[in-house]
């Protein structure tokens, strides 16, 4: 059968690069994963004991917006983080953030339309982006401006602007008077804002800022799956100005139903986890620590400041121009999987590496022993 164009996307790198770890591993190789951003610890005890205590009952259909419990907790949250009233009425409980982007980019744009985003940048923004005819215009960033879009930056005839604070793949966090500048920038120039907010609470010194606290015109993405360290749950959630609720409702009936009801339950209860969740913020602080202090002796001295979730950019142009292979080498011969950054970066990406520290603190030790062994060596 004929393929369609716009289903001929690029593959996530950093996927292929756990699909050659596993091969290694199932080889009998230990590695050492730094590829993926995925915690290394189980969703919280509370979550997980309200889900056992609820696999008796029944399961099935939610409302297609979520359970109204959990868009309250989401509202509640918003109260406690960021001192938003927020109206549980505007919060979407989707499939993960991915379904959330699909519903953002169905909600707001139509086939052909330009929307821009900060390079390097989240891969997943441009592929559904093209599956959906849709065409990602990239900002070059600047490692001066913390790989972060300046709103004098944002480019013409774009009905989108995503931005994504910490950032994935630098960790870095855009203070409150640049999301304001760039919110009042995408609205002078019609674009719609989209502010993925997925790695809030992951920070290393002041906190997240929303975009909500700058404007309400902005759809607002994020997702129990870092924080709360419920990846494989696919619970996420996105907040939308009143006049779009009922739109992206339709949507969500017709694509997805509902969320998963056994990760709703999960998500409600992860609510009152915080306690867990800032124990394994500890974990990634002192993981942190150790990655900078690590990889420069190693030989990766260009980093962008992690000021929030669990990566590290490091600039390699002075070790490869070729991301791709290095990280295949750096593999093969370390154990260590690191995630080349042609993932981010379709135009400078040959010339970086992104580096995960959100597993265990020994893990992340070994890794660093082995990174330094093999640049001691090549």
């Amino acid at each position: 059968m004929k393929k369609s164009l716009r289903g001929q996307v690029d593959p996530f790198i950093v996927m292929d690069v756990m699909e050659a770890a596993s091969r290694a591993e199932a080889a009998g190789r230990h590695i050492i994963h730094m590829e993926v951003g995925q915690p290394g610890t189980p969703a919280p005890e509370g979550a997980r004991r309200a889900l056992a205590a609820a696999l008796e009952q029944p399961l099935g259909y939610t409302v297609a917006l979520g359970l109204p419990a959990l868009r309250q907790g989401i509202a509640d949250l918003y109260r406690r983080w960021y001192g938003v009233d927020l109206d549980p009425a505007r919060v979407v409980v989707t499939p993960g953030s991915s379904g959330a982007f699909i519903l953002a980019f169905s909600a707001l744009f139509d086939a052909g339309d330009k929307v821009a985003m900060g390079y390097p940048g989240y891969p997943s923004y441009r592929q559904i982006l093209r599956a959906m005819s849709l065409e990602p215009v990239g900002i070059p960033t600047r490692a001066e401006d913390r790989y972060q879009p300046r709103a004098q930056d944002l480019p013409e005839g774009c009905a989108g602007l995503i931005l994504a604070s910490p950032g994935n793949p630098s960790g870095t966090v855009l203070r409150t008077d640049e999301l304001r500048a760039l919110s009042d920038a995408a609205r002078a120039k019609g674009m719609a804002l989209i502010s993925d907010e997925i790695y809030h609470g992951l920070s290393y010194g002041d906190r997240c800022h929303s975009a909500l606290e700058v404007t309400d015109n902005v759809f607002v993405i994020n997702s129990f799956s870092k924080y709360f360290s419920m990846t494989g749950w696919r619970v996420g959630w996105m907040v939308v100005p009143p006049d779009h609720i009922r739109t992206v409702e339709r949507l969500a009936q017709n694509m997805f139903i509902c969320p998963p009801h056994a990760s709703q339950v999960a998500a409600l209860a992860a609510l009152d986890c915080t306690g867990e969740a800032d124990a394994n913020l500890a974990v990634y602080a002192e993981n942190r620590r150790l990655m900078l202090e690590g990889l420069p002796k190693a030989g990766f001295h260009r980093i962008a400041p992690p000021e929030g979730a669990f990566y590290i950019y490091a600039d390699v142009s002075d070790l490869t121009d070729d991301s791709l292979a290095f990280a295949a080498e750096i593999l093969d011969k370390a154990g260590v999987a690191v995630t080349p950054g042609l993932d981010f970066d379709p135009d400078r990406g040959a010339r970086t590496l992104r580096f995960s520290y959100a597993r265990a603190t020994a893990d992340i030790a070994e890794g660093l022993r082995r990174l330094t062994e093999f640049m001691a060596a090549r």
